[in-house]
């Protein structure tokens, strides 16, 4: 596994390397030793798939308040998409900020994502299959949302037209966006 830091502090992109012949490969999708030794020691306590079967489609931004709030270990198992994170941390000297990867199978690439963080992503080529490890439980209490095309962001999305639910058209922009609370230790 390869990991480098990102441009946004606590943010990792993870290259797999997987092992093969003929008959195809074998590789390690997480290894808590070297997670550890990069300072990303977590206990991942749920994981979770997602399907979106049409290029264009954008889901997001998203995260978890306060003691919900969540660190993920995302990638494509099948497909291309362009990840999305924006900074939303209270007193954060980065809010606001974002960052882009291209995540896919092709690559066996992955983006650690901290708490805090919003999260979404752009289909760029279809089907999309993502795997998501997260280090707490989901609460439909504590969730939270970021408007995806909001121009204070300037983020370069992909799509004119994008394919997206009604909840994450309603997001409010990062101006109006109470920021996210991180518990102490995280």
């Amino acid at each position: 596994m390869k990991f480098e830091a990102l441009s946004l502090p606590g943010v990792w992109e993870i290259t797999l390397a997987p092992r093969g012949d003929a008959r195809g490969y074998f590789m390690r999708t997480y290894d808590e030793a070297l997670f550890a030794e990069h300072g990303l020691a977590r206990r991942w306590v749920q994981e979770n798939q997602s399907l979106s079967t049409e290029a264009g489609t954008v889901r997001g931004l998203h995260f978890q308040r306060g003691e919900h709030a969540e660190t993920k270990l995302v990638r494509a198992l099948v497909g291309r998409l362009l990840d999305v994170i924006v900074d939303v941390r209270a007193g954060s000297a980065t809010f606001g900020q974002h960052l882009a990867v291209e995540l896919s199978a092709e690559k066996q690439n992955a983006l650690y994502v901290p708490r805090g963080f919003a999260h979404g992503f752009c289909v760029l080529e279809a089907p999309v299959l993502m795997a998501y490890k997260v280090d707490n439980f989901y609460s439909p209490a504590a969730e939270g949302g970021l408007l995806w095309n909001d121009p204070a962001l300037k983020i370069d999305w992909p799509v004119d037209e994008a394919i997206t639910s009604k909840k994450d058209a309603l997001w409010p922009g990062i101006a109006d966006l109470v920021p996210v609370e991180i518990p102490e230790g995280d």
